[in-house]
């Protein structure tokens, strides 16, 4: 009797213990910068709708510059193509001065950003990492086109629909530079398809 006293006991604190560091275990799961951002936008300005938009558009831009620096450092490393590296490391050029400008925006409009890459971000990046040769360089030019037309189709609408004209003006801008990444990464596209 006390044999299985003494084991009941044992599987009982056995089970607590799982609990316990299942417990911890969900509690140190980080949450995603971009929802970090967004929450920290809404708390500051609840009421007022117009700012809450523009401190979305500035989170979603701050997102798309941070994935492209990764993915562009990326396609430098694992590239096989000479066009693929060069393209990269534009990406990286291009993007860095452009977060660097969201940033300043951010900060004179005291919009809270991510400063890491969100979920979204490390999901691409890991399919892309998860290719080689020229596997790699076709996804790398699918992933260009795909993520600089929805970029190009949210600076449209921030040019059109923003509240704040800094914001509005910073939108407009930008809308021919990634215009020319997007035709660039067509090219791009159409020459690796031939190989």
């Amino acid at each position: 009797m006390k044999k299985i006293l003494l084991a009941s006991k044992a599987i009982l604190g056995a089970g607590l213990i799982i609990i316990f560091l299942q417990s911890c275990k969900n509690e140190t799961k980080q949450e995603d910068p971009k929802e970090v951002a967004e929450d920290a936008n809404e708390a500051k300005f609840d009421s007022i709708d117009s700012k809450e938009d523009d401190s979305e558009f500035l989170v979603d831009q701050a997102e798309i510059n941070l994935a492209e620096i990764e993915i562009g450092k990326l396609a430098q490393q694992k590239g096989t193509n000479a066009e693929v590296k060069k393209f990269g490391k534009m990406l990286v050029d291009e993007h860095t001065k452009s977060a660097s400008e969201v940033s300043a925006l951010a900060k004179a409009k005291n919009f809270t950003l991510p400063t890491s890459l969100t979920e979204e971000g490390q999901e691409e990046y890991k399919k892309l990492n998860e290719k080689s040769g020229l596997d790699f360089d076709k996804k790398f030019a699918d992933m260009m086109i795909d993520g600089h037309q929805k970029a190009i189709d949210k600076l449209q609408k921030a040019a059109k629909d923003a509240h704040d004209e800094d914001v509005k003006l910073w939108a407009t801008n930008n809308i021919a530079g990634l215009t020319s990444h997007l035709e660039h990464a067509k090219l791009l596209k159409q020459n690796l398809d031939k190989k």
